[in-house]
């Protein structure tokens, strides 16, 4: 059962928490609408559409930086809490400071699996249909269909031409048994083009050794042929692989997809391990942030706070980002480039706690 001054704690967490999560998604916001309205600037698109197409992207990049948004809102609660000298509360109620602690914590938690169970689920809803509007609108005309079993489809405008591509992707840059239909403006079939194996390095792509089917004749060609594309293979991986647009269950099927045709799936599995010990981050970043306030003198000012909270988030989101680049090029497993920053930081958190109470 909730005591009175448990519920006063919660409730203040939880506004400082939707306060700076509106003043982050604020920002985001803003950043993002200059891109959006330079992408549409050379579209006949609706004056809104902008501001629309911002407002899809922001819950997925909010997404990123939730764990830095609960470690600077624990600061700030702590930061209220001694300025109205309302942790008296916790002495005369003969507490101690794990108390407070105890209760952020399992606040952080169990935001931390709302996060899971329907924001994400609900954000990348968002992002999917963010990538649908972008794709609609791109002024190259192009727009890719989903690797299924008929492998890759393309099309492509290239010079007033509009290219149909259907191939396999392989694990180098390469298309494999690739077949490309040319349509003029009318759409009028121009011709076809066959070959074995396609680079796609870049966008100018090698056609090796392709066979020419135009006016009812069948050429082979002894030489490469090049044309111009708007993909590349880093663009069509980062097309398919911008896993914030996927819900769990659509992650689970990619890579049982890429299972079954022999690709990777470390991207997936690093990104799926990423959402499942959300609840157990959040927790981390509120124990951390809590035994730092508690050791700091109160006298310290506001700014210094603010600074410290900038800082600590960026030292933790690029020991993050370390970790993962490791896990992606296979110099450590999969699994420690995710666990390892948290039993890390998991460890150091426990041995702040053994002297917190001192205080």
């Amino acid at each position: 059962m909730f005591r009175t001054f448990d519920r006063y704690f919660i409730n203040l967490f939880f506004k400082k928490l939707l306060l700076l999560s509106l003043i982050f998604f604020s920002l985001i916001f803003v950043l993002t609408i200059f891109e959006e309205i330079t992408f549409f600037s050379d579209t006949k698109s609706d004056f809104y559409l902008p501001f629309l197409v911002a407002a899809l992207d922001v819950p997925s990049a909010l997404l990123e930086i939730f764990p830095f948004i609960i470690l600077i809102t624990t600061q700030l609660f702590f930061l209220e809490i001694i300025k109205k000298k309302e942790n008296e509360l916790i002495k005369i109620n003969q507490l101690d400071n794990f108390y407070l602690i105890k209760i952020l914590t399992l606040c952080a938690f169990i935001f931390g699996m709302l996060i899971v169970l329907v924001y994400y689920p609900f954000s990348s809803k968002l992002k999917f249909i963010y990538f649908d509007f972008k794709n609609s609108y791109s002024k190259d005309g192009k727009y890719l269909k989903h690797h299924g079993e008929n492998g890759l489809w393309i099309k492509d405008e290239i010079n007033n031409e509009t290219y149909i591509i259907n191939g396999n992707l392989s694990k180098t840059n390469y298309l494999e048994n690739v077949f490309i239909s040319k349509f003029n403006t009318n759409f009028e079939l121009v011709e076809n083009i066959s070959s074995k194996k396609v680079d796609i390095t870049t966008n100018q792509w090698i056609i090796e050794k392709p066979y020419l089917f135009k006016d009812n004749l069948q050429i082979k060609l002894e030489n490469d042929l090049i044309i111009e594309s708007h993909f590349n293979i880093k663009k069509i991986n980062s097309t398919f692989r911008n896993l914030y647009s996927f819900n769990v269950f659509q992650l689970i099927n990619a890579k049982k997809e890429n299972e079954l045709l022999g690709y990777s799936s470390q991207d997936i599995d690093l990104h799926l391990l990423r959402i499942s010990v959300i609840p157990v981050y959040f927790s981390i970043m509120v124990i951390i942030s809590s035994i730092i306030m508690l050791n700091i003198k109160k006298n310290k000012p506001y700014i210094f706070h603010v600074l410290l909270g900038i800082t600590l988030s960026v030292i933790i989101y690029y020991i993050n980002n370390i970790f993962s680049i490791f896990g992606l090029t296979n110099k450590i497993p999969i699994y420690l480039s995710i666990f390892f920053p948290i039993i890390f930081l998991g460890v150091a958190s426990i041995i702040g706690l053994v002297r917190i109470n001192e205080q």
